[in-house]
């Protein structure tokens, strides 16, 4: 008999989809601005450079939602690597993974109303939401904002260095978002987790 348990509260699934939203549109747009050729344009330059710029500054009021709402409900918590044996606890989920889960066996670490993330998961998202993200962010804001920037840093000019760790930023999150929706499919069924970033019911 399943166990149905009630882990995501409305804000943080309409948070979550909205921020998936606007990674998307921010994907499509960048790479519209970084690859641009007037012959084969994903979105016209124009268009792109307005639109990913309307979609960074409500990423970053998504993002500075999701920080206070994160403190407010204590949620910040699930994003911490709970010791001690972090690094065998990620291993183990890193073989299942890889290894286990296409041999049936069960998953090493359910998921509870006090741990929602196995360890792998918070290591991964603490890094992508409180490292990467803002990183992210930062730079995007330099850049629609180019006064804010130095005149020169290590030698270059000042927005070269900062063009550059916005592209690998960009280009991190979007991986992680690819690998992020294959690894909601590893529930127990394919559509399970999708079901419950939707209902906020888990499944088990």
């Amino acid at each position: 008999m399943s166990e149905r348990l009630y882990l995501l509260p409305l804000w943080i699934r309409v948070w979550h989809w909205t921020n998936a939203l606007l990674i998307i549109v921010l994907a499509v747009t960048g790479a519209s601005l970084h690859f641009a050729d007037p012959k084969l344009p994903l979105v016209e330059f124009s268009l792109a450079a307005r639109i990913h710029d309307i979609a960074g500054l409500a990423l970053v009021a998504a993002y500075t939602f999701f920080v206070v709402a994160n403190i407010v409900s204590g949620n910040w918590w699930q994003y911490v690597p709970k010791p001690p044996g972090v690094l065998a606890r990620c291993w183990r989920q890193t073989r299942w993974y890889l290894w286990g889960i296409f041999f049936g066996e069960p998953h090493p670490y359910p998921v509870t109303r006090e741990v929602n993330f196995n360890a792998l998961q918070a290591v991964i998202y603490w890094l992508v939401m409180y490292a990467l993200l803002p990183v992210l962010l930062i730079s995007g804001l330099v850049f629609m904002f180019p006064q804010l920037a130095p005149d020169r840093l290590f030698g270059f000019d000042g927005l070269l260095p900062v063009a550059i760790l916005h592209y690998v930023a960009g280009a991190t999150i979007v991986m992680f978002l690819i690998s992020h929706v294959y690894l909601g499919t590893t529930g127990n069924t394919v559509g399970a987790m999708f079901k419950t970033m939707v209902t906020g019911w888990h499944e088990h």
